[in-house]
């Protein structure tokens, strides 16, 4: 085999490396006349994964840089690494590996030589390092040939119970004990699934077959009782009250058991703002109705937040916004955002055009809102919601100055599923190149959203769906009299166990009737492009054109987005593109209209809050005079969707 190790006496360290980047060798120890440091190598394996194994387990290399006082202590530390390697072979699927390990140029074995190697240390003291050689020879690869499962009584589980591919193991699946124990894991999970808390194997019985170079591994699993969620039990709360986290947990007593159910139950409640760490145990025992005990531990975050966050894209321009917000204002988790939001038209693309125009606009804009949330009104999965803004939008085609607000009730149906109704009113004035539009809203919207995703920034799997319907009628006092509606729905699909391979897509849908195009305030008509819709494209350009070409939006919106998610290493993805979409003169999509499409990668750094995004986009039908640049960067936190 080639060789393949550590070696600590060959070479002086390198002298430059950067935070170690470069892999440089240790320092090596100097003789001594008090100890007897050596020099380790650990040859015979070109599996780097091995390797590290063997690294870990050996007593001789965690302890290298700490020399034993004499001979005697060096053979004890290689006795050590002959009785322990083998297993660590074992552990790697090598049942039929051997360990030798040489002190200068004698092997140790019998006692005898025991002596010897300890006499050969010590002549080499103050003088050199002692070569100390740890040979490998891994021998066959064993593999798993066979997976069996039994109950207690030693009868086969029926396939609706414990589905064959629990057990069918490929021909080259090797047999190591982090893929024994893995599939042991596996087998477990499914009975805890269907109901079973207390599932447990019982024995593990492997055989090996020296002769063929496989293993058999037998399993004896005890289900115990199936079960179902008992009482909660939610313990921390100080300053929230009790009640409010209580609304967030969907489960009743009596729900079939699953450990879905639990992560569930966790993920609902922290989304109650005022909660640092949510921890949900199980019970130690059923109660006196076959159900188990189920404990909630919280803890409560500071009530006060502030903060400021910055975005940047070479079409939209810079922005940045500050937020302040009190995650428990009364004692009931209510919950206070300040935000203030302040952007400029970094490539302000049209402005010789909106000068034409007569649009007074010097690419500044800015928003100002706050929101109130109420959860848990009376105790109920009634959210009370209400918001206030004020602001000016600067586009590229537009510029509109608007206030108003939204008040509403949200009902929660569960943790993945809610709806909401409310009034709405505000009232402002917009210009662009049809005119300008003096308008006052007042409407009633009504929404639903749905989210069964497993990760707000960064989903692997699962659905969202966004739809919600504005009727802003004359009777309430609109002017004009229209209706709004808009859709939006997202799918992730992850192709591996590991969640590192990730196709996702998006779709979503607009429409405002009631009214002509010109009498629709432009900041209520539909745009396509951007970096959160058709990437490549300035934000807000994608759609019908007027007077001096400048972009004046639609009454319908169609776009789509797909992506396939690599992750490289566990911390570096890269991601492929395609958008398409654009805004349409009717009020549904006419697909006889020019529909825009990009290209693009991505570059993703994983961190623990969420990925951050860099993303490259190149349109593909660029049209001449509309300000369409050949490429666009995007930078922020999260998927793009």
């Amino acid at each position: 085999m080639v060789a393949a190790g550590l070696s600590l006496s060959a070479a002086p360290a390198a002298a430059f490396d950067l935070f170690g980047l470069f892999g440089s060798e240790e320092e090596p120890l100097a003789p001594s006349a008090a100890a007897l440091p050596y020099a380790l190598k650990i040859q015979g394996t070109d599996d780097s994964d091995l390797e590290k194994t063997l690294e870990d387990t050996s007593t001789l290399h965690r302890l290298r840089r700490e020399p034993p006082p004499d001979g005697e202590g060096l053979v004890r530390r290689a006795e050590a690494d002959i009785r322990r390697l083998p297993d660590a072979l074992s552990g790697y699927g090598y049942y039929a590996g051997r360990v030798t390990v040489r002190i200068e140029e004698v092997v140790l074995g019998g006692e005898a030589s025991l002596i010897a190697a300890a006499r050969a240390a010590e002549s080499e003291r103050a003088r050199a390092l002692v070569p100390v050689r740890i040979a490998v020879d891994a021998g066959p690869l064993y593999t798993i040939r066979t997976v069996t499962v039994r109950d207690p009584q030693g009868q086969a589980f029926p396939e609706d119970v414990l589905p064959p591919r629990f057990t069918r193991v490929d021909d080259d699946t090797p047999a190591r004990s982090s893929l024994v124990l893995a599939r042991e894991a596996k087998i477990v999970d499914r009975f805890r699934e269907r109901g079973h808390p207390f599932a447990e194997v019982v024995s593990r019985d492997p055989v090996v077959d020296d002769a063929a170079h496989v293993m058999d591994v037998t399993f004896t699993v005890d289900p115990g009782p199936r079960a179902g969620l008992g009482a909660v039990a939610v313990r921390g709360t100080k300053d929230i009250d009790p009640a409010v986290v209580r609304s967030f947990i969907y489960a009743e007593p009596g729900d079939p058991y699953s450990p879905k159910a639990l992560s569930d139950m966790r993920r609902a409640l922290v989304k109650v703002e005022g909660l640092g760490s949510v921890r949900v145990r199980e019970g130690e025992a059923l109660d006196g109705q076959g159900n188990l005990p189920i404990f909630v531990d919280v803890t409560e975050r500071d009530r006060n937040l502030i903060g400021v966050s910055a975005r940047y894209s070479t079409v939209d321009g810079p922005g940045i916004r500050a937020t302040y917000a009190n995650r428990n204002l009364f004692g009931g988790g209510e919950t206070i955002r300040l935000d203030a939001d302040l952007f400029y038209l970094g490539n302000d693309l049209y402005a010789t055009q909106r000068k034409l125009a007569g649009i007074e606009s010097n690419g500044l804009g800015g928003r100002l809102s706050a929101t109130f949330v109420k959860p848990a009104l009376w105790g109920t999965r009634n959210d009370l919601i209400a918001n206030l803004f004020a602001g000016r939008e600067a586009q590229q085609s537009y510029v509109a100055d608007a206030a108003g607000g939204t008040l509403g009730v949200r009902h929660r149906f569960s943790d993945t599923f809610y709806a909401q109704v409310g009034v709405e009113g505000q009232a402002g004035r917009a210009q662009d190149a049809l005119g300008k539009v003096d308008y006052r809203l007042v409407g009633i919207p009504v929404s639903v959203s749905y989210d069964s995703t497993d990760n707000l920034l960064d989903p692997t799997k699962g659905v969202r769906l966004t739809a919600s319907a504005t009727p802003y009628a004359g009777f309430l006092g609109s002017d004009p009299s229209i209706f709004v509606a808009k859709a939006q729905g997202s799918t992730y699909y992850a192709l591996d166990d590991e969640a590192r391979y990730i196709l996702a897509g998006r779709l979503g849908f607009g429409s405002i009737s009631g009214a002509s195009l010109e009498d629709i305030p432009a900041n209520i008509r539909f745009f396509a492009g951007g970096g959160g819709s058709v990437r490549g494209f300035p934000y807000r350009t994608l759609g019908p054109r007027g007077p001096f070409n400048l972009p004046v939006g639609g009454r319908s919106l169609l776009e789509a987005s797909f992506e396939a998610r690599i992750k490289i290493t566990d911390t570096i993805g890269v991601v492929p593109f395609f958008d398409a979409g654009t805004a349409f003169a009717g009020s549904l999509p006419d697909f006889d209209e020019r529909i825009r499409t990009a290209v693009g990668l991505g570059l993703r750094y994983y961190t623990g809050i969420g990925p951050i995004r860099v993303d490259v986009a190149l349109p593909l039908d660029r049209i001449k005079g509309n300000h369409e640049r050949p490429v666009a960067l995007y930078i922020s936190l999260g998927q793009s969707f």
